[in-house]
């Protein structure tokens, strides 16, 4: 199992003290705000050679929602189920991510978004409770998978604050 312990440490300080499901209500407009108006040149360019760009970013981000449901249900049917982890660069090069319209990620990411905060409103304490074992991070709860994608998503979204050069 890799060792991902900085990555959590970071992703724990964006949700310290916060509502994870707040958060995560708030990041499909937090990325739309970021990438309004800007052009696809720019939206489509990456900041380094092996570094995603903010389509890519927004791109992931949708595919990632669509595992995050998977895991949540899987959990709450099958308490204790194993979790596979995934390439995420894998992802991105079977997805082609660099062709995806930042428009087409967002509506994917804020659709699979709204359909899992749903979902999370109505669950029984024990739904909350219920057990997956990750192959990269290990036991986890659906509540901890929550907090880590409220995580997940601000580090996401201060990175495309940096690529496109806007402060907080």
């Amino acid at each position: 199992m890799p060792d991902t312990t900085d990555y959590q440490s970071r992703l724990l300080a964006y949700t310290n003290g916060k509502d994870p499901i707040a958060m995560q209500g708030e990041t499909p407009r937090l990325l739309a705000e970021l990438v309004e108006g800007v052009p696809l040149e720019k939206l489509s360019a990456r900041p380094a050679p092996a570094k995603w760009s903010v389509s890519e970013i927004l791109a992931h981000l949708a595919e990632d929602e669509l595992t995050t449901s998977w895991r949540y249900r899987q959990m709450i049917e099958s308490p204790g189920i194993a979790l596979p982890g995934f390439d995420q660069d894998l992802w991105a090069r079977l997805g082609d991510y660099k062709t995806w319209a930042p428009k087409d990620s967002l509506q994917m990411f804020r659709l699979l978004r709204e359909a899992n905060l749903r979902m999370l409103d109505r669950l029984t304490p024990e739904e909350w409770d219920a057990r997956g074992v990750h192959g990269e991070r290990g036991p986890m709860t659906v509540r901890t998978l929550c907090r880590h994608m409220a995580g997940h998503d601000r580090n996401h979204v201060e990175q495309i604050r940096r690529i496109l050069g806007k402060a907080a």
